[in-house]
């Protein structure tokens, strides 16, 4: 039989153990926790997410290390993101990390307290998110740009790339907040171009091969694109719909990347990357409220020029040389 171990030393061994797993809880504890609320789903925003870490990484957060994230995905289901917002707030993660108007009001009514981070938001001002982009107050900071004045340029852009048009689809999604904004804009440049609107909606993926149809029996002459999370996740879709149903188009610059005529917009995926210097301040102890709102200062216009062969149009010179990037 071997040596029985002396009581004092057996229990000085206890001790020591519960202290030390005492210590690896505590620091487990410590790590802090970033909740992700999107409005699709992983595969819809890839890039941006893989942004949004890289701007983590270069602050010294390292996902799965030091940062630990929450996600949660409403797959383009809108009404599923206040629910999805307050799971993220009963886990007491630290910050929330979303975007869009839908998503962002979402958060804000889940919660008075928990920190939130906009990624990317059509007017977060004009929405009613934040008081001001210099005091922003409340529990919301990060990041915005406008979207009304945006989809007007994504306007003036068409009508300058094909003079012909007159009437024109405007695609948006009826559970994005943003899209009563987008329309009043919307028409008051489409009066000054001598333009009509007609307003089509889609809330799903499955929904667009239809709403297509519908604005190619309406005889529109071309499309405009929401910036929406939805539309953006489905881009090489809409513009592959746009071909095939002979509309110029314009939309994110993405949308022009994929197969769409012309694209117009701010870069996303940096602004992903900047919202990591909003957690980082937040996690440091800084108020949100203390925090001013940004907006991009860079926005780039493509213009695919093979699509537009497909539709035997010419695109001017003159927009062709301002453009950031052609697309053969």
């Amino acid at each position: 039989m071997g040596r029985a171990v002396p009581s004092g030393i057996l229990a000085s061994a206890l001790i020591f153990f519960a202290l030390l797993v005492g210590v690896e809880a505590q620091q487990v504890g410590q790590v802090p926790r970033v909740g992700f609320l999107g409005t699709v789903n992983p595969s819809g925003q890839p890039a941006y997410l893989e942004a949004l870490r890289e701007g983590l990484r270069d602050l010294g957060y390292v996902e799965g290390k030091n940062v630990a994230f929450e996600y949660r995905w409403a797959e383009g289901k809108y009404e599923r993101l206040p629910d999805l917002a307050a799971e993220l707030v009963r886990l007491k993660v630290d910050v929330i990390v979303t975007g869009g108007t839908a998503a962002i009001r979402a958060a804000k009514q889940a919660t008075t307290t928990t920190p939130i981070v906009m990624t990317t938001s059509g007017d977060a001002v004009g929405s009613g998110l934040v008081d001001s982009l210099a005091r922003p107050g409340g529990n919301v900071t990060g990041l915005t740009f406008f979207v009304p004045e945006l989809m007007a340029k994504r306007l003036e852009l068409l009508k300058e790339a094909v003079p012909r048009i007159r009437r024109v689809a405007v695609l948006v999604n009826p559970d994005d907040p943003s899209h009563v904004l987008v329309l009043e804009s919307m028409e008051m440049t489409a009066r000054a171009l001598n333009v009509e609107l007609q307003k089509f909606e889609a809330r799903a993926a499955n929904e667009l091969a239809k709403v297509f149809a519908a604005m190619a029996k309406s005889r529109v002459d071309a499309a405009v694109v929401q910036e929406d999370a939805l539309f953006n996740s489905n881009a090489r879709a809409i513009a592959d719909l746009a071909v095939k149903m002979q509309l110029a188009s314009a939309g994110s610059p993405a949308f022009a990347e994929t197969g769409g005529q012309i694209g117009y917009g701010p870069d996303f995926p940096y602004m992903f990357r900047r919202a990591a210097y909003f957690v980082d301040k937040i996690l440091r102890g800084t108020k949100p409220s203390d925090l001013p709102v940004e907006r991009p200062t860079k926005f780039g216009l493509v213009i695919n020029r093979k699509t537009a062969k497909a539709l035997r149009l010419t695109v001017p010179l003159a927009l062709q040389l301002r453009a950031d990037q052609v697309i053969d």
